[in-house]
């Protein structure tokens, strides 16, 4: 259902309307009112950058803002809402369906039609819209009888429809720093109407530099970190300020919440990161990123899947028993699970890293592949086929056959692939490792 149906078609909600109550949360007694308040943006928000102009000149087209949790999408949204001459209409893809989002858009063409006015349409967590509920805004998009924005903290490319992504612009909003962080802390201590002044609480310096650590770049969670410390420390009626230390706020910080979405584009992102972390021969990068993703709660299992794959594709023959031990891994991941698996895990990654490379393997299938599909599939020659009947003895096949173990090397000049590729050389072992050992004994088999 849609959150604010009453006030579809009031004025734009004016900035005394937006001002929170003095019981809620701090994070939201601090959200910033003005474009100049707006943290850790100014690539986006910045004087004379593209997105700042469109909001200040009331000139804006559909977009989508996409970024980790509290790094000011809603707020933007917010500040839309005080500046815009458009009217501002805002609900939730969590409560609302394809009704709702009908029955905003048929306003919003009455509107424009009567009025010659616009109608800005935001969208939390856009990602969590169906396909449906998505091309409901696709025409008014379209013919702009509706500006649309859009905040997800998922990937657009994977979350949004290609139709409507094409006609939005994406801004992505970064983490905030430390630094951000930091000011915004002191800005909420310091604060006498909506912050923590009344409290006379002060914070060592270590102790907000831990509570900007521990929030990962997200101002929300570094709020309410603070206002939770501060609540932790009983009211003093002789005002005298209180000093919260680091060990008092160590003991309040809870283990960190890390980003992580096993079917969005961090899940990705690690698994690369891991990958060319290895690839790159670097055991110290690569134990981080398997770090980073079993503590976000990334199925084991895929790991050494992904792992076993490595051993083939970027180690192959270089180093043959990479492949038995990533599959040793796999059993024991099977065996003994989470978090007793991590160490077998780790082995595994570090071996791989400090393993010598080879992709000789991977590049002769993809070779043999490429031919399988674009040269003449020729049958199988006579010599190699078995004479298993007497019609086919009568045929010649298996006649020409050299066995290998007549000789005293096992090996013959019996050609086995087909006529048109004869000479071909998929396989091409470097010199690292094992390899260099296969290499000369392909050498000396090459007339």
């Amino acid at each position: 259902m849609l959150m604010k149906t009453k006030s579809l078609f009031e004025d734009a909600p004016k900035k005394s309307r937006l001002e929170p109550k003095e019981d809620s949360p701090l994070a939201e007694r601090m959200r910033p009112l003005i474009l100049d308040d707006v943290l850790g943006q100014e690539e986006l928000l910045g004087k004379g950058k593209p997105l700042r102009e469109a909001i200040e000149q009331d000139s804006l087209q559909s977009l989508i803002l996409w970024g980790p949790p509290g790094t000011g999408k809603t707020t933007i949204a917010r500040i839309i809402a005080t500046v815009t001459r458009a009217k501002f209409v805002s609900f939730s893809a969590v409560l609302s369906g394809v009704r709702d989002i009908k029955e905003v858009t048929s306003a919003a063409t009455t509107l424009r039609e009567v009025n010659q006015q616009r109608t800005i349409v935001f969208v939390d967590e856009i990602h969590r819209f169906n396909k449906a509920q998505q091309d409901a805004f696709l025409p008014h998009v379209e013919t702009g009888n509706i500006i649309l924005i859009g905040a997800t903290t998922e990937n657009p490319s994977f979350e949004v429809n290609a139709a409507l992504l094409s006609r939005s612009r994406v801004f992505f909003l970064k983490p905030l720093q430390n630094s951000d962080i930091k000011s915004l802390l002191n800005r909420a201590i310091s604060d006498p109407k909506k912050g923590l002044k009344k409290q006379f609480i002060s914070f060592e310096h270590e102790a907000l530099s831990a509570i900007a650590n521990f929030s990962n770049g997200d101002a929300r969670t570094a709020l309410n970190v603070l206002e939770f410390s501060a609540a932790s420390i009983p009211f003093r009626k002789d005002q005298r300020p209180v000093l919260i230390n680091l060990e008092k706020v160590n003991s309040i910080l809870q283990r960190r919440s890390l980003l992580y979405d096993k079917n969005g584009e961090e899940h990705y992102n690690l698994i690369s990161a891991l990958h060319k972390s290895m690839r790159n021969s670097d055991p110290q990068a690569s134990v981080y990123w398997l770090a980073r993703m079993l503590e976000s709660g990334e199925d084991p299992l895929y790991i050494s899947r992904r792992l076993v794959r490595f051993a083939s594709e970027d180690v192959g023959n270089a180093d043959p028993q990479a492949l038995v031990l990533t599959i040793s891994v796999k059993d024991a991941v099977n065996f003994i699970g989470m978090p007793e698996c991590s160490n077998a895990l780790a082995q595994a990654v570090i071996y791989l890293a400090i393993a010598p490379k080879s992709n000789a393997v991977y590049r002769a299938y993809e070779e043999a592949s490429k031919d399988v599909h674009q040269v003449t599939a020729e049958p199988v020659p006579l010599h190699l086929r078995n004479p298993t009947t007497g019609l086919m003895k009568k045929l010649k096949y298996g006649e020409g056959y050299q066995y290998a173990h007549s000789n005293p090397d096992a090996t013959t000049d019996m050609e086995c692939l087909p006529s048109s590729l004869i000479g071909r050389k998929y396989y091409q072992p470097t010199k690292r490792g094992f390899e260099g050992e296969i290499r000369k004994r392909l050498q000396r088999k090459d007339p």
